[in-house]
């Protein structure tokens, strides 16, 4: 019998609540309906799940693919319109999906190798603005995607849960986040689909394209802000790097050189970001803030 992992199911009940909680309830009779529905097979799960169930399966053919269970939620929602967008051009090939269950079928990328897993940081660099100018297009006239100003205004929520204060978030580091996020946001460039949540451990070996995109978020904004994630991970062996502040400041060049993007709006963007990321993790778990607090205090002597 296919087993959630304990953390995993700890997350989504913190995360989810009362829906989470139920969805994992429901948990063993979403798998026989995935299983009944695709014909296939669902094996043991990928180890290190953040917020969905992802495992390897085999469909009676034969075929290698992978099957991620999600509460229903916009955000899932929103990877499958991804996905769709994408049709496989720099990201995992969606074959099947229902949103309201919450159940994706995805291609199987072999050999599956992490970025995150090469240990020359140039070469991960240039491989991830690869997969970057891949993604990059105008959004379609009709979707439900967010935007990147969606994103930013996630830092007033921090101010309501504290009564005006950043908790235990520096403040000098919370209004300096702000401060960029509304000079930026009012002068983004031409806005494009972005990832959003373009790190090592989401960019993949593939054999279809010798590297692929996994886990899109779906938010609109200008190509810029796509690179914040690489620069902050990945995580946390990134803080362990000897002389951090060159790593990042080589990797600005690199990638500001590589995209043809403006310098200082990546390291801006990269910094406003690991603040809101120190955020969305202390107001889904109540802890483990630290590290991109601790990124972010580098990126701001770029």
């Amino acid at each position: 019998m296919t087993v959630i992992p304990a953390g995993l199911a700890r997350t989504i009940s913190d995360v989810h609540g009362d829906a989470g909680r139920e969805w994992l309830r429901r948990f063993h009779s979403l798998i026989r309906d995935c299983e009944r529905r695709w014909s296939l097979k669902i094996a043991l799960p990928f180890p290190q799940l953040s917020y969905n169930f992802v495992a390897p399966a085999h469909r009676q053919d034969g075929t290698e693919v992978v099957v991620k269970l999600g509460v229903p939620n916009p955000e899932l929602t929103r990877e499958i319109e991804a996905l769709q967008f994408y049709a496989g051009r720099g990201a995992v090939q969606l074959l099947e999906a229902d949103s309201e269950q919450g159940l994706l079928l995805l291609e199987r990328l072999q050999p599956g190798t992490l970025l995150s897993l090469l240990t020359d940081d140039e070469e991960s660099a240039s491989i991830a603005a690869s997969v970057m100018r891949q993604l990059w297009r105008p959004p379609p006239a009709r979707h439900h995607f967010i935007t990147v100003n969606d994103w930013a205004a996630g830092l007033h929520r921090l101010r309501l849960r504290f009564g005006g204060t950043t908790g235990p978030l520096p403040p000098n580091l919370v209004a300096r986040a702000e401060a960029i996020f509304a000079e930026l946001l009012d002068s983004m460039a031409d806005p494009v689909i972005l990832h959003g949540d373009l790190h090592h451990d989401n960019i993949l070996a593939g054999q279809r394209q010798p590297w692929l995109a996994i886990d899109p978020k779906g938010v609109i904004g200008e190509p810029a802000y796509e690179v914040g994630a690489l620069l902050r991970n990945p995580m946390p062996q990134l803080l362990k790097v000897p002389n951090l502040e060159q790593v990042l400041a080589r990797r600005a060049d690199q990638l500001s050189h590589e995209l043809e993007l403006d310098r200082e709006r990546i390291v801006g963007w990269g910094y406003a970001q690991a603040v809101l990321s120190a955020w969305w993790s202390l107001e889904d778990h109540g802890s483990g803030w630290e590290p991109a607090i601790a990124c972010a205090d580098v990126l701001a002597q770029l």
